[in-house]
């Protein structure tokens, strides 16, 4: 399944950052230093209208990096995504209408699933991989393990409350694929160009990758 194979990426990946733009103009820069910290990645979530266009840039800068969009709620954004350029679509919540579609479209897909429920939703749509978030707020790691025992082989993806302070033990837990993250993005570093420190974040958040994997 074509899912499988990405899943494999993502767990290469190991950190996605989840990126927010409000002027496209800073996503070449960005992804320039997001590349070039060694995590060729980004969620570029459609809380702005610069979203697509973002993505968009993205996708000419750097062709092979994985860009995705987050945020999405609808079957609208899901297709104005793609046609952007997105290579994989994750949602906030399970949405089936959402999930179903990029199924259709065979579209990698990671709703968020926080409950048993969700999480039986999500696996009976064939998805064995999901976003949980807030993962904070939700209980973090001793939460992923505890609905992990009875849905042996689901695998969550963490984003929310993970820093450099926990995001090894986040990625030593063989029910963690992969976490996404924002400390290395934050807003007011691409407000000021300081694209610099995005990539000395990046290199250092991958340092730890190799010490928890």
């Amino acid at each position: 399944m074509y899912m499988d194979s990405y899943y494999e990426k993502v767990e290469r990946l190991a950190i996605i950052p989840v990126v927010v733009l409000d002027d496209a103009a800073d996503a070449k820069p960005l992804a320039d230093a997001l590349v070039a910290g060694g995590m060729p990645s980004a969620e570029v979530t459609f809380r702005t209208a610069a979203a697509a266009d973002s993505i968009r840039a993205m996708r000419a800068a750097h062709p092979d990096m994985a860009v995705g969009a987050g945020t999405v709620l609808s079957v609208e954004q899901v297709d104005e995504a793609v046609e952007a350029g997105a290579e994989f679509i994750v949602s906030p919540g399970f949405d089936e209408e959402v999930v179903r579609h990029c199924m259709e479209r065979e579209l990698p897909v990671f709703p968020a699933c926080v409950t048993p429920t969700e999480v039986i939703a999500a696996r009976k749509l064939g998805i064995h991989v999901t976003k949980f978030f807030p993962a904070a707020q939700y209980g973090g790691l001793s939460t992923i393990n505890a609905l992990a025992a009875p849905f042996v082989g689901h695998r969550f993806m963490p984003t929310g409350g993970v820093s450099p302070a926990n995001v090894a033990e986040f990625l030593a837990s063989p029910h963690v694929i992969a976490c996404g993250g924002t400390w290395m993005v934050k807003a007011n570093l691409i407000k000021e160009g300081r694209f610099d420190e995005v990539e000395r974040l990046c290199r250092e958040a991958m340092g730890i990758v190799a010490t928890a994997r």
